[in-house]
């Protein structure tokens, strides 16, 4: 499983993502007002998510009058996992420079 490049755009979806529960699951328009990003932003980053088993999605069961069904999009284990580590470890990264440069960054 590859990391994908982590951009700001791909770090507000991952953080949409992990921030998502079984009460309230993350569906594409509601990832797109979440993470403030365009569709054609997020779509591409949901899939490149899934091609590399960070992310699974599945389609709304049950239909709604006036709207097509959602996607709902939701972190594998592994994606979890993987999300809050490289989520992590970048944060530490940024810290490291932030202490380095005498928080000029």
């Amino acid at each position: 499983m590859s990391t994908p490049r982590l951009t700001k755009p791909t770090i507000a979806v991952l953080e949409v993502l992990l921030a998502a529960t079984e009460d309230a699951p993350a569906w594409g328009l509601s990832i797109c007002r979440d993470a403030d990003l365009g569709s054609g932003t997020v779509y591409p980053i949901l899939d490149r998510l899934e091609e590399r088993g960070w992310v699974s999605s599945r389609t709304e069961a049950e239909p709604h009058p006036g709207r097509p069904p959602r996607r709902y999009y939701t972190l594998t284990n592994t994606g979890r996992a993987l999300a809050n580590s490289a989520l992590e470890a970048r944060r530490a990264r940024r810290q490291h420079v932030l202490r380095w440069t005498g928080g000029q960054a």
